[in-house]
């Protein structure tokens, strides 16, 4: 498989996706949705940009994805609104985007012909652990609408492997975090606060625990999938296998800074009772035996490098650090 489409390719995990895809010899097609400022989000910011081929457009539209699908061999699905506050005010876009989005390009990729297609998922449609670690046969458990509309898609793209042979794997990747995430994230909203020199910063809930995986990881699992036959037709987590509270992320972080910055509780960033995922920790075990992937970044390290990134002006200068990012 020489020709990839990356869908959501102007995205944080989409753009690192992009790189390594091209490091590994691939002919890139990157969609980005389309704007009229002709931005192409954070693939402005790639070194390869010169060895990709930029397309702007939406996957909303069926007719746009059966053009764009034609003599693709591999599509990396990420294409998606991500954000769960945001889905609090507009869940009638997420479908849109992640359920109809989703099926327009299943539908494109049979119709074509397109070797494997690989669906990103979430972790978050696990909702809060059930049990611990969390392996793909854990019971999903909608706690916003994001979450069920990522569970909706995940089902359309498998039903279109049953039902019609596509070749499809689902990647579920637990909380990725590097440089170019969006402050939406609670890593990116701690470091930015700390690098603009505010003396205290505003988080919500800070008692859920997460399975955080760097960036490169999770790229280097959405590519070790591609290249699994016995991947097609699973669900497959890609996680580090290990857990760490947002409290205590958030002092590694104060650490790794030498700041003593303090920290408020801001009701405005605490997820509605019941919405709120208390515990994510992947149990990547699947991944691992399929492909012979593991993790390579522990959490001390991603941490400082993602640090390193943010910390320059060039890049801090594109955060609004005084506004809560939904």
């Amino acid at each position: 498989m020489k020709n990839a489409l990356v869908t959501g390719a102007d995205g944080f995990i989409g753009s690192h996706l992009v790189e390594l895809l091209v490091q590994e010899g691939f002919e890139v097609t990157a969609l980005v949705q389309y704007n009229s400022f002709n931005d192409w989000g954070w693939l402005e910011q790639v070194s390869c940009l010169d060895n990709i081929t930029v397309v702007s457009g939406d996957i909303r539209d069926p007719h746009f994805c059966q053009k764009l699908t034609k003599g693709v061999d591999v599509i990396f699905h990420l294409a998606a609104l991500i954000a769960i506050p945001y889905s609090y005010a507009a869940p009638d876009s997420y479908v849109d985007v992640n359920v109809k989005g989703t099926l327009n390009i299943c539908q494109a990729a049979r119709d074509n012909g397109v070797s494997l297609v690989v669906h990103t998922s979430t972790s978050e449609v696990y909702g809060t652990a059930l049990y611990v670690p969390i392996d793909e046969r854990h019971p999903l458990q909608p706690q916003s609408p994001y979450s069920a509309s990522k569970i909706a898609a995940d089902a359309m793209a498998m039903s279109f492997h049953n039902a019609f042979e596509l070749p499809l794997v689902i990647a579920r990747p637990f909380n990725t975090y590097g440089p170019r995430q969006s402050a939406r994230a609670v890593i990116p909203t701690i470091i930015t606060q700390i690098a603009a020199g505010k003396s205290t910063i505003k988080l919500g809930d800070v008692t859920p625990t997460r399975d955080f995986n760097y960036v490169a990881d999770t790229c280097r699992g959405f590519l070790a999938l591609a290249r699994c036959p016995a991947a097609i037709g699973q669900t497959v987590n890609i996680g580090s296998n290990y857990e760490i509270s947002i409290g205590d992320t958030v002092n590694l972080i104060r650490e790794l800074m030498g700041s003593n910055v303090e920290f408020l509780l801001d009701e405005t960033r605490v997820r509605p009772q019941g919405s709120e995922v208390f515990r994510l920790w992947c149990d990547n075990r699947r991944l691992i035996e399929l492909t012979g992937y593991r993790p390579e970044t522990d959490i001390r390290t991603g941490l400082k490098k993602t640090i390193d990134w943010f910390t320059q002006p060039v890049h801090l200068s594109r955060y609004k650090t005084d506004i809560y990012n939904v």
